[in-house]
């Protein structure tokens, strides 16, 4: 009869999968959370390699490659300044990690990516404001099992990579061993200039992996991972050349914001000695066919001395499990590439009174970083109504994120000008790195954390969750700086390089725009002092914030096939500063800490067992989201606006996502997903929008009125008082530096 039974059971089933999102294992379809996860065999099918094909079947989901941001649901890292945090928190293994690299490990490596949408204040917590991602990998087998595998595609890219698990001579223990490597040799972009390399995916990594399974005895069992990542890539990776920017070259002198001349100068035609390799000269190639450029810098990505440890000890109980999880990582990632990968491939020009310009800048970025976790968690694991589940939570990280600009053949830039030093008695340090500029910021960050949660199931039907999580966090650290100018009218007043010609000096900067206040701003525990050895100005850092954040959860079960509940969410993200990458020493680094309440809706239901659907409506309510803009600088004077992270104080966002699998005959589906989002900020003073800096749209809110700047300047005292954008649409277009 069993056997009867088991032949009349339909073949033709959608199979069930078990995700541990909530720290237990669970038919993702009983989970009263909106995720979607991704076996190794399901990716293996989908032809999910990467983290950007996760966001072809996410809804919600976005990434960018080249910068390595992630966001769900709209909510995301908007800067990679690492005294920032992002807003989705990844998880491998069990330990959070700043990057989402390890996601995009190939099939060989994860048995799992489970992608959490919404606040997971609970227990995920740390930068969970957005959602998680829980990367679980393959662990070892009790069996032996081997695997090879190699991949050619067209650009001369090959793969090649294997794995090896099984049972070791020692009893109870099994160990794991695997290994990628993967290299692609030709660009997808062809440039054009002699004897430069295409870009464009030309990569060269590999990544070995081992691990160890230990079963002591029956009720102690432990794990544990090491993982080795290197890069060698050209145009390649995070950070690389995204895609190439068509129309023709910028050909005025000074870029905005800038102090040293533009490339595009020498096609100006006011200049002369021009040396353009370009064999199309001054004319774009992109603007004719998108997968060509010219540029005199290549693009290297480089990651070195990574090592990632990660380890789990569980005790089993009679009615709850102890798990302990500890693990970290180090790196140093590295990129060199054009300043500016938009500007004419010019590498030489003569001005008028002879002053010979090497205009091209090479971009140098780096992260140095190291951090390790530790966690301790309790759960029940009895049978009753009651489930519970607590733990505590330590994060301690270091990190240094250096750039430099380097004006790399412009020999002034060696030995500024000693008159633009007066702190160190008119003589500056030299610059032998011909560096025009340099930050660095060092950072030690340090999170703590206690959560619980319960579940009780009031009925078979009716269960109700409630969690909620305790955390600080700390940031302390240090910021350096140094920035010089070249051939810039406006840091030598009066003179013009055409006028002083051969003659033209570098100008150090740095004690000009870096000046210490009477007060600090806030975060801010030590204002600028100045190296009289590097010629750097330097200020400290001090801030912690803390919060209570949590969830409350219904779920209704009528039927084994359905699954409804409605979640309400509270989460949190750190504040941080606006440090180092973009900017340098800014006026107003801090940022606060930003919420984000939630509520949601969600469905999901089997029809038969051949079709699967999952709803979820939601709708967001942000308090201080942290969002790098151009604010008014409430100085006064003539001065540019500030780029800070503005915390906006109210937005709203709503929106519905649907997940849907269709499987008409066994081995068939068709998978469909949709997501739609409506995002307002719905209250926020002072940010400038860069099209409309003046606010002279009617739809706009000015912060003052038009009429009474114009006033103002004709009352010279208190001209000043005007924002420099509202003088700038006033005088017609620039900046009026004086009146007469």
């Amino acid at each position: 009869m069993a056997a009867g039974a088991a032949a009349a059971q339909p073949a033709n089933t959608i199979e069930e999968l078990v995700v541990t999102a909530e720290r237990r294992e669970q038919n993702l379809q009983d989970v009263p959370v909106a995720i979607s996860a991704y076996t190794s065999e399901k990716r293996d099918l989908l032809g999910i390699t990467t983290v950007t094909d996760l966001t072809n079947f996410t809804p919600g989901l976005q990434y960018s490659s080249q910068l390595d941001r992630v966001s769900l649901r709209g909510v995301g890292r908007t800067s990679n300044v690492h005294a920032a945090d992002p807003s989705v928190s990844v998880y491998s293994d069990g330990i959070y990690t700043t990057s989402t690299i390890e996601a995009g490990k190939s099939p060989l490596f994860l048995e799992r990516v489970e992608i959490l949408r919404g606040p997971q204040a609970t227990l995920y917590g740390r930068n969970a404001i957005a959602g998680a991602m829980n990367l679980v990998s393959k662990r070892p087998t009790d069996e032996m099992y081997a695997e090879v595998r190699a991949t050619y595609a067209n650009y001369d890219r090959h793969i090649v990579e294997g794995a090896i698990s099984g049972p070791t001579a020692i009893p109870g223990v099994q160990f794991r061993l695997a290994a990628n490597w993967e290299k692609q040799r030709k660009g997808w972009y062809d440039n054009i200039v002699p004897g430069q390399p295409d870009e464009g995916n030309v990569i060269d990594t590999n990544i070995v992996e081992g691990q160890l399974k230990f079963e002591f005895n029956e009720n102690f069992e432990g794990w544990a991972k090491l993982t080795t990542i290197q890069w060698r890539n050209g145009s390649g990776g995070p950070g690389s050349r995204g895609n190439s920017t068509p129309g023709p070259y910028a050909t005025f002198e000074i870029a905005n914001g800038a102090t040293s001349l533009e490339p595009g100068y020498g096609c100006s035609g006011r200049v002369t000695n021009v040396s353009n390799p370009s064999p199309l000269g001054c004319a774009n190639p992109t603007t004719a066919d998108p997968r060509k450029f010219a540029s005199t810098i290549p693009y290297q990505v480089k990651l070195n001395d990574t090592f990632i440890f990660a380890s789990e000890w569980t005790w089993h109980a009679s009615d709850f499990d102890v798990k302990y999880t500890t693990g970290g990582t180090r790196y140093h990632y590295k990129l060199n590439r054009p300043a500016d990968d938009t500007v004419a491939p010019v590498e030489r020009f003569t001005l008028p009174g002879g002053l010979t310009v090497f205009p091209q800048q090479l971009y140098n970025y780096q992260e140095i970083e190291e951090w390790w976790s530790h966690e301790l968690t309790v759960a029940s694991t009895s049978d009753g109504p009651l489930q519970w589940l607590a733990g505590v939570y330590s994060w301690n990280e270091h990190f240094e994120q250096p750039t430099s600009t380097y004006l790399y053949s412009q020999p002034q830039i060696a030995a500024p000008l000693g008159a633009s030093c007066p702190r160190f008695g008119n003589v500056c340090p030299p610059n032998p790195l011909l560096q025009r500029t340099i930050d660095t910021p060092r950072f030690h960050i340090q999170s703590q954390a206690i959560y619980g949660q319960l579940d009780y199931k009031f009925t078979d039907a009716l269960k109700a969750t409630v969690g909620l999580r305790y955390s600080k966090d700390t940031k302390t650290g240090s910021e350096e700086a140094r920035v010089l100018c070249f051939a810039f009218f406006a840091c030598t007043p009066g003179l013009t390089p055409e006028q002083t010609g051969p003659f033209t000096p570098a100008i150090d900067l740095t004690q000009a725009l870096f000046i210490p206040g009477a007060t600090p701003p806030k975060g801010v525990s030590r204002d600028f002092t100045f190296d009289p050895a590097t010629g750097r100005a330097r200020r400290e850092y001090d801030a912690d914030w803390d919060a209570v954040t949590g969830n409350a959860t219904l779920q209704w079960e009528p039927d084994r096939d359905t699954t409804a509940f409605v979640r309400y969410s509270r989460g949190y993200k750190a504040g941080g500063f606006r440090i180092g990458v973009d900017t340098a020493l800014t006026a107003n680094p801090y940022t606060d800490a930003e919420f984000l309440d939630n509520i949601e809706f969600g469905l999901k239901k089997n029809f038969g067992r051949t079709l699967q659907a999952n709803i979820a409506a939601f709708h967001y309510w942000y308090k201080d989201a942290q969002i790098p803009l151009t604010i008014v600088n409430t100085a006064g004077g003539i001065t540019q606006a500030q780029s800070v992270f503005y915390n906006v104080p109210r937005a709203t966002s709503k929106g519905v996502e649907l997940e849907a699998i269709w499987q008409p005959i066994e081995d068939l589906q068709i998978l469909f997903n949709y997501s739609y989002l409506d995002s307002h900020i719905t209250r926020a003073r002072g940010p400038v929008d860069p099209a409309d800096p003046a606010a002279l749209d009617p739809r706009s809110t000015p912060i003052g009125s038009l009429a009474d700047c114009q006033a103002r300047l004709l009352t010279p005292a208190v001209a000043d008082n005007c924002a420099a954008d509202v003088f700038t649409a006033l005088t017609g277009g620039a900046f009026s530096l004086a009146r007469t």
